[in-house]
């Protein structure tokens, strides 16, 4: 597990799908970070797929929280028969903070 938010501050996901920080680089500088979770998170019927493409396009209800210390996305991702379905996908199962910069692994 990736933990990218312990080097990081101001964590959030705007638009449902731009996570942005301040991480902390190499230099022990924090510099502004983003990532599009649409080109790493994708939705497999009704599930967080990572690989996977465009989650947000098939998604209501995003949001962004930290339960506990880990950083959590939840959404209602619909199945393939319309159906919402509650999902979450902790993000450091993925990502991580390299120099400064958002890392998908």
């Amino acid at each position: 597990m990736s933990n990218f938010h312990h080097s990081a501050q101001d964590t959030r996901v705007d638009d449902g799908h731009i996570l942005r920080a301040r991480l902390q680089n190499g230099n022990g500088d924090f510099v502004d970070a983003e990532c599009n979770l649409n080109d790493c998170l994708g939705n497999n019927n009704g599930r967080f797929d990572w690989g996977g493409r465009g989650f947000a396009d098939s998604a209501e209800d995003i949001r962004f929280e930290f339960e506990g210390d880990q950083p959590i996305l939840r959404a209602r991702l619909f199945n393939v028969e319309g159906q919402a379905i509650d999902a979450d996908v902790n993000l450091c199962e993925r990502l991580s903070n390299n120099d400064g910069n958002f890392h998908f692994e």
